[in-house]
Parts: structure tokens; C-alpha cells; sequence
């Protein structure tokens, strides 16, 4: 995923590290990928290291040297095979954590279990409600239909979590 997102960024214009990372803060994006700000500059190695980018320039900013690295020819095969194997995968796993644990809800006591999930729902409406403030703000600027469906998958699956924590909230409330 970060190499994608680095070479997407690369294809708009040459960039060094930190304007990699602040562009990809600044867009919000860290928070819907499994994308590591660490990882950003480990990814930069390697893909230069494979020929997917180049450095540009180097510019001296006090006792540091920066790297403007732009994306090759073979960069940009390398993202269309990246976005080719993204949109094979499924949107979202099955795979949870939560489920796991809820297998052994019953270990902790109930007050304790409550209060988790309490903790767990304040955090998923809060998260619903920084994508909605999303959704509108980037609306502004013009969103395309595929944005707009992604921010509306994003929701609907939150919103989903939300529905879904409720009724293990009140289980756990009935429960002996």
C-alpha cells in the first residue's frame, strides 16, 4: 500500500520525504490506510533501489541533504500494477479482532466489558463523524464519483460497527 500511495503522489509532481508525508497527513489519508509515516522513507529506499523513482535533485536545507525523488518509466508500469492488484482485493476484511475477543467477553466482568465497548462506540461515532466532515470538505473542491463511493462505503461500514456494538452492548447488559 505505501509504495501505491507514494508512487500516486510522485506522478503529480517531483517531491522529497516530509512532503511526501505532509501530503499524505494533510489529505487525511493515513487514516483510512494501513499506512505507517516510518514506513514512508523505507518504501523511498527500495523503490529507488528497484528503479521505480529517481532522485531528481538534492537540496541542502541547513546540515541536511534532501532527496526530490520523481517517478520512472518503470514507476509508473510498477503503480498501474499496484492499482491492477488493489482493486482485486476485497474492501474490506472479515477478518476482526474484535470478534476474536468477543469470543471471551464473558472472561472479563460485565461492568469491565461495558465499559470497553462504551469507549470502543464513542470512538467509532467519532471516527463516523470525521468522515462525514471529510466527505463535505473535500466536497468543496470537487470529489470524484469514485471518492464519493468510497467515502459512502466507508460510512455505511461504520455505521455498520456502530449498530453492531450497540447490540453486543446490549447482550452483555441481559447476560447472566
Amino acid at each position: 500500500m505505501t509504495d501505491l500511495i507514494i508512487l500516486a503522489l510522485l506522478r503529480s509532481r517531483p517531491m522529497h520525504g516530509y512532503e511526501i508525508q505532509q501530503a499524505i497527513q494533510l489529505s487525511r489519508m493515513d487514516e483510512w490506510t494501513n499506512l505507517l509515516s516510518g514506513s514512508i522513507y523505507y518504501s523511498l529506499n527500495k523503490l529507488e533501489q528497484e528503479g521505480y523513482i529517481r532522485t531528481e535533485a538534492e537540496e541542502r536545507t541547513g546540515a541536511r541533504l534532501r532527496k526530490i525523488y520523481a517517478i520512472t518509466d518503470r514507476g509508473e508500469e510498477r503503480f498501474k500494477e499496484l492499482v491492477r492488484e488493489s482493486l482485486g482485493l476485497a474492501p474490506h476484511s472479515v477478518k476482526s479482532d474484535f470478534a476474536v475477543g468477543l469470543n471471551w467477553i464473558e472472561a472479563i466482568p460485565k461492568e469491565e466489558a461495558l465499559a470497553i465497548l462504551e469507549d470502543n462506540l464513542a470512538n467509532l461515532e467519532k471516527t463516523l463523524q470525521n468522515w462525514q466532515y471529510g466527505k463535505e470538505v473535500k466536497s468543496e473542491y470537487g470529489l470524484t464519483p469514485y471518492a464519493v463511493a468510497a467515502f459512502d462505503n466507508a460510512m455505511a461500514i461504520l455505521e455498520q460497527d456502530i449498530k453492531f456494538v450497540k447490540q453486543i452492548m446490549e447482550l452483555v447488559k441481559h447476560s447472566s
